[in-house]
Parts: structure tokens; C-alpha cells; sequence
């Protein structure tokens, strides 16, 4: 039996076009039709699915509770990048909100769960790979000679200025204030 879960949380929809040219109107008239208040719809005009980050989809993000619906004309709408659009399902399923597509997909109900369950395994491949690709990525870079990060505040020479005006009898403060650098940071660099 595939029967859906009896949701208490509000339904939520969310539309978006890519272009100025596009009009949002049908996605919102089908999120209305499907139950969606138009209070409760965010629209991203002219806005590309490939950003992950959208101004009305990031109002949304933070407007829902566990126990609510998400609505959305189709999956794509929350992302033109499937591992973008993965890891956002996977995220709201983690924080007990809701995904319905209006085109069948629904987290509700069993197959809908299920479905959302196979996403969740390509969310985790996707984070695996991309894990993969930054270690890889970093190691190439070490083996090339370069490092990773911001470059340090006091090179070998200002080390070395440094560890002099100490030895001259310059407190740590006062040789970090010279140096222009934080005692933490001073401490750091004299303890490499």
C-alpha cells in the first residue's frame, strides 16, 4: 500500500524561471492548484538552477520547520546540477521536511520515500567524490611544491627578526606590535 503519511507541517512551494523572459505564472497557478497558499510560494525570476545559492530559495530554506511539505512544479526546479539537487533533498530529509513534485514524486508516501532514499545514496556518492577530488586535487599541488591555505603572516626573514628583538630584550608583545602581527600569531611562527 502506498498511502501517504499524514503530514502536520504547512505546504511550502517554490518556483523558479531562469530567464526574464520566462513566466512563473503556470508553476504558481500548479502550486496553488496543488494546495499551496500563495503566501507560502517563493519565486526565483530570471535565476539559474545551476546557483546554489538563489535569493527566494534561501528565504525559503530558512522559513521551514520539520513536518513541512516542499511542492515544486518538478525536481529540477530546486537545481539545474543533480548533485547540487541531491545533497539539497538529502539535506531537507535530514531536517524532517518533505519533498511532493508535481509530477509524482512524493516523500510522503512509500515509493516517494524510497525514491528519496536512492537520491540520499547519490548525495553521499556525490559528497564521496568530491572528497576524493579535493584530496587528489591537494596532493597534486603539494607534489608541484605548492601550499594550500593563506600564506603565513611572517615569513623565514620576519621569523627571524623577530627571534632578534627578543634576544635584544623585547617583550613578546612588543615584538608582535613591531612585527604587525597578533602575539598568537608571533607565538605560532617562533614555535614552527
Amino acid at each position: 500500500m502506498n498511502s501517504p503519511t499524514v503530514i502536520a507541517g504547512r505546504l511550502i512551494g517554490y518556483a523558479r524561471v531562469s530567464t526574464a523572459d520566462q513566466n512563473e505564472q503556470l508553476q504558481v497557478d500548479a502550486l496553488q492548484a496543488a494546495g499551496v497558499r500563495r503566501r507560502d510560494i517563493f519565486v526565483d525570476h530570471g535565476v539559474s538552477g545551476a546557483r546554489s545559492s538563489r535569493p527566494q530559495l534561501d528565504a525559503m530554506l530558512l522559513n521551514l520547520e520539520a513536518g513541512d511539505v516542499v511542492v515544486v512544479w518538478k525536481l529540477d526546479r530546486l537545481g539545474r546540477s543533480s548533485g547540487n539537487t541531491i545533497m539539497l533533498v538529502d539535506d531537507l530529509a535530514h531536517r524532517g521536511v518533505h519533498i511532493r513534485t508535481l509530477d509524482g514524486l512524493d516523500s510522503t508516501t512509500t515509493t516517494g520515500r524510497a525514491m528519496l532514499g536512492m537520491l540520499a545514496v547519490f548525495a553521499e556518492m556525490e559528497r564521496s567524490f568530491m572528497q576524493e577530488r579535493t584530496k587528489a586535487g591537494l596532493a597534486a599541488a603539494r607534489a608541484e611544491g605548492r601550499k594550500g591555505g593563506r600564506p603565513p603572516k611572517l615569513d623565514e626573514v620576519g621569523v627571524r627578526q623577530a627571534r632578534q628583538l627578543i634576544v635584544e630584550g623585547h617583550s613578546m608583545a612588543d615584538t608582535a606590535k613591531r612585527m604587525h602581527v597578533s602575539r598568537a600569531t608571533l607565538y605560532r611562527a617562533l614555535g614552527q
